[in-house]
């Protein structure tokens, strides 16, 4: 532990404010001396360099990151942060470190908080202090960070906020019943941006500019349970996880018992100013897939128990992203988008069911979902920027957790549909579907046949076709939710096995 003295001189350097000498002793002697600097806007700092040097150790510099090493030990610094790293743990200084013509300072209170853990058996002693009040080097001036976007996905258990910045921005989180408030140093916000959110969590969003800040205020629609933030690299982003309250423990005190099916959102390709496919007689793929989920929806709702909401029921236009995010809105149990395929060579044929991967299953996967994924071109720019960043962003997050369950509902509803239509089995494929990213469920989706080629073309303009096709569709769900239901029988048979607590 530091002595009595290293108290003494950080309280002292506080009242007068004026520079002290500080010498460094070990238990063989002192290794030396080194002053305090005092900046305009307050707080005293050593050099980071002088320092290293007396502890017989290094200072590296590596962009905007400094790093001090003695022996194995090692603390990192960021420009404008505040908080550092410490052998792996983090602590929080006083002031964040500052970089001057004559190289990096850092705040004198790393030396009482961080000096014994860097250099065991190294104290500090205050043996002089200036008597005349100090000369203060110029205020370095902050650099601005560009902002890039602001984002936001709901899920049913948690709504994430993501900010991008062209580069690593300090921030502080304060939340309290009504709001959370996230203010990010020196970003530089062109304009104030607001959205209204309403998924049952939070109300609305601000992102404004504030004393040469930015500061999101989050308005709250309900009671959270916990917030976490982070931060992800390339590109530089800050994350926001507001949570809902946990569910209670189930009657045994474990985990809550795994939930019946009660939802299903049935989405139908394309819409509006987007026709889809359009066969070689004009039939488009918007109207035909139209139909049929408006046919599966009836007979889910009527055979299964459960309650079926439309991403659209009419011909409008919903943008790509839009359907997932409803989806996890209405905290879906299973998301099932529903379209009819189209090739260059008119002769393929057949039905193929999709979830959702970042990589193709094979050429014709990758064709298949760029065509559907043509939609993004007729949305707006920004509702096009938003989409394409799932594929780094958000695909992972949520479909990594359901990417199994998934692919069990593709191969139930994949069989269904071809024992049912006695078409050709393309069998369950993989692609980036950018309708699939995001969703927070099991998630599907399903190519009724061909409207490209000729013959496929002609049945899927008839209603006893759809109607088949609608017929095997539900077949595939109503399977699946059998077998869930069994799997929840046997859940609910089997008393949770305590978790076991793993030694420290």
């Amino acid at each position: 532990m530091l002595c009595a003295a290293l108290l003494a001189m950080c309280a002292g350097a506080t009242e007068a404010a004026r520079p002290a000498t500080i010498e460094l002793r070990s238990r063989s002697g002192t290794l030396g001396s080194l002053a305090q600097v005092a900046l305009e806007e307050g707080g005293m700092y050593v050099s980071a360099e002088r320092l290293a040097a007396l502890l017989k150790g290094s200072w590296r510099v590596k962009g905007s990151r400094g790093t001090l090493t003695v022996g194995p030990r090692s603390a990192s610094f960021d420009q404008n942060q505040s908080r550092i790293t410490l052998l792996g743990a983090p602590v929080t200084l006083q002031a964040p470190p500052r970089v001057i013509a004559s190289g990096w300072l850092l705040p004198d209170d790393f030396l009482a908080k961080g000096l014994a853990k860097l250099a065991p058996g190294v104290t500090v002693l205050r043996v002089a202090a200036a008597a005349a009040a100090p000369k203060r080097e110029p205020r370095p001036p902050r650099p601005t960070v560009a902002f890039e976007d602001l984002r936001l996905r709901s899920y049913p258990s948690f709504t994430r906020i993501v900010i991008e910045a062209a580069g690593a921005v300090p921030y502080t989180v304060e939340a309290d019943r009504s709001g959370i408030r996230l203010r990010l140093a020196r970003l530089a916000l062109p304009a104030p941006q607001a959205q209204e959110i309403d998924d049952g969590l939070v109300s609305a969003l601000r992102l404004e500019p504030e004393n040469g800040d930015a500061v999101l205020r989050v308005t709250l629609a309900g009671t959270v349970g916990q917030v976490k933030d982070f931060v992800l690299q390339d590109p530089y982003r800050v994350v926001l996880d507001i949570h809902r309250p946990k569910e209670p423990a189930g009657p045994d005190g474990g985990r809550p018992a795994i939930q019946p099916l009660r939802l299903i959102v049935l989405d139908a390709g394309h819409g509006g100013h987007d026709p889809g496919a359009i066969g070689p007689s004009g039939l488009q793929e918007k109207e035909v897939v139209l139909d049929v989920t408006r046919r599966v929806a009836r007979m889910a709702e009527d055979g299964l128990g459960v309650k079926v909401v439309l991403t659209r029921s009419t011909d409008v236009f919903v943008p790509l992203r839009e359907r997932t995010n409803f989806a996890n809105k209405q905290r879906a149990d299973l998301f099932v988008s529903i379209h009819a395929n189209a090739h260059p060579r008119a002769v393929s044929e057949g039905v193929e069911t999709y979830f959702l991967s970042s990589e193709a299953s094979d050429t014709e996967a990758r064709q298949v979902a760029a065509i559907e994924n043509g939609a993004v071109q007729l949305e707006t720019p920004a509702s096009r920027q938003k989409t394409d960043l799932l594929k780094s962003i958000l695909w992972d997050l949520a479909q990594s957790e359901f990417q199994q369950e998934s692919s069990f509902l593709a191969e139930t509803v994949q069989d269904s549909m071809t024992q049912s239509l006695r078409l050709v089995n393309r069998g369950v494929k993989q692609a980036g579907f950018y309708v699939l990213g995001g969703a927070a469920m099991p998630a599907i989706l399903v190519e009724i046949g061909f409207l490209t080629n000729p013959k496929e073309e002609r049945k899927l303009a008839t209603p006893e076709y759809r109607e088949a096709a609608a017929r095997a569709i539900y077949a595939g769900l109503t399977e699946y939710k059998r077998r869930y239901d069994q799997r929840l029988r046997t859940a609910q048979a089997v008393p949770a096995r305590p978790e076991r607590t793993l030694p420290r």
